[in-house]
């Protein structure tokens, strides 16, 4: 492989780990902030689906002979501040499923635009094929945990 395609594969790489490191932390913080014991349990859990990813893609880069990416996203710390602020103003468990199905639909489109993208490396493109129906079945866990809340809200 020639080192400008390797160079991409572990950008592209480091950029999910990002995404997915900032979900695991964004879940792990709700778990410790919901009320309800159902939501607690479904975060932890998301949690560490979301930590086992980080680990499969971090096991990825490595294999390309580089450092995996430790730190989130900008728009990942903004997500958790926002959930921050909103846990302190005493939000309701919707608002972190609110949130939390946000940085879902986040995710699912990162790694769905790799499999998109003319220039993403094939392995890249196998490695995502892989991921992708454990990210899309919590995509959807959170998008219908979203949806029973609101039809319950109104």
């Amino acid at each position: 492989m020639n080192n400008n395609i390797r160079e991409q594969k572990i950008e592209t790489l480091n950029e999910l780990l990002a995404v997915t490191r900032d979900s695991a932390e964004f879940y792990e913080d709700a778990s410790t902030k919901a009320k309800n014991p159902q939501l607690q349990t479904l975060f932890a859990d998301m949690a560490q689906s979301k930590n086992s990813l980080v680990g499969a893609l971090s096991s990825e880069v490595k294999l390309e002979g580089a450092k995996p990416d430790t730190d989130g996203t900008f728009r990942g710390t903004l997500h958790r501040m926002y959930g921050d602020v909103r846990g302190k103003m005493g939000s309701d468990d919707y608002g972190y499923v609110a949130q939390l199905e946000e940085s879902e639909d986040r995710m699912l489109h990162a790694f769905k635009d790799v499999l998109e993208d003319d220039d993403a490396p094939a392995t890249v493109k196998q490695a995502v094929q892989s991921y992708l129906p454990t990210v899309k079945q919590q995509h959807d866990t959170m998008r219908d945990r979203k949806w029973a809340m609101e039809s319950t809200r109104h």
